[in-house]
């Protein structure tokens, strides 16, 4: 028996805290519109197994483009499609040369790994594991090149059917080893494959899961891309207190006039309303309540006219302010 413990997860440059508002919680979560599972793997992947570890909006962006998106999804993708689009969804006869029975040693070695990190609690490393292995997936597609080889001579189309064949198998493999980190993404990825249920057990060595002649489903994207202006919107509607967050139907978007000049009115409104507070020595409640109000205005500006928010953090450390803070 196991007691897991971890170090402490921070949020962008402070801690995390409930009564003061700061960070992203369950349901902030789910109201993001990024999926669960995307979720799962960042909060996984940034694990504060020995250390603290902070999270990061932009890394969060930044980690679902590059290895879910551009790693694990896009290889699982051409080798599905590929597939689809010049075997007729039915996965080829695989006669593996040297340079295969390589990435299957490999393969094994990174399996090996996983079961004894899984058995260690050591559940980051583990994930590291699985887009190890997705990546000796692109390498074997890109060194290979199946989408020339296929419409080369009959041995070499068997060359192509050969290296989808094992990547099929490669992503078969994956959407087993993710299902414990991400179970809605391996449930879509084995829909996609038509995988039959009995290949859910992890292996100890990596064999055939879609023997030659296994009709694949519909191929499609796995993964979406997270778009800047999307964490950007995000960063502002997380900011300050909880009750003074916006709403996603208050988002704003970089560039929309109208808005700007609505938030401008907003900004210049709220304003007065905390001098007056001020003035009349309100209780610190009420002008704590109607500042953070104005900070969250000013940033969702801020963010309508192309800027970064957290360039407001920083006006009180000697930082430039900005247009919209001015106008406050």
């Amino acid at each position: 028996n196991r007691l897991m413990s971890t170090e402490y997860l921070n949020y962008e440059d402070s801690k995390f805290s409930k009564s003061r508002g700061i960070g992203v919680f369950g349901n902030d979560a789910k109201d993001t519109g990024i999926p669960a599972d995307v979720w799962r793997f960042y909060l996984i992947y940034t694990r504060p197994e020995n250390q603290d570890s902070c999270f990061k909006w932009e890394d969060l962006m930044m980690k679902n483009n590059s290895e879910l998106l551009a790693n694990l999804g896009n290889f699982v993708n051409r080798a599905t499609k590929f597939t689809k689009d010049n075997f007729g969804y039915q996965v080829p006869v695989m006669e593996l040369n040297k340079d295969d029975w390589e990435i299957v040693s490999l393969v094994n070695r990174e399996l090996e790994s996983y079961m004894s990190l899984l058995e260690d609690a050591r559940e980051r490393e583990a994930i590291f594991v699985i887009f190890n292995i997705s990546r000796l997936g692109n390498q074997l597609m890109q060194h290979n090149t199946p989408w020339k080889l296929v419409k080369g001579s009959p041995e070499e189309k068997a060359r192509a059917g050969t290296v989808v064949g094992l990547s099929l198998n490669l992503a078969c493999l994956l959407s087993v080893l993710i299902q414990p980190f991400m179970p809605q993404l391996s449930a879509t990825l084995q829909a996609q494959l038509q995988a039959p249920t009995s290949v859910n057990v992890i292996p100890h060595k990596f064999s055939v899961l879609l023997p030659a002649g296994h009709r694949i489903g519909e191929p499609s994207p796995l993964i979406a891309e997270i778009k800047k202006e999307k964490i950007e919107e995000l960063k502002v509607r997380y900011a300050g207190k909880q009750s003074t967050r916006s709403s996603p139907a208050t988002a704003v978007v970089p560039g929309d006039p109208a808005a700007i000049a609505k938030l401008e009115q907003q900004v210049t409104e709220q304003g007065n309303v905390v001098r007056e507070l001020k003035a009349a020595k309100a209780d610190k409640d009420s002008i704590g309540t109607a500042v953070a109000k104005l900070l969250d205005l000013k940033k969702q500006l801020c963010v309508a006219q192309g800027g970064d928010p957290a360039s407001l953090d920083n006006k009180g450390k000697g930082g430039k302010k900005p247009a919209a803070a001015a106008k406050a």
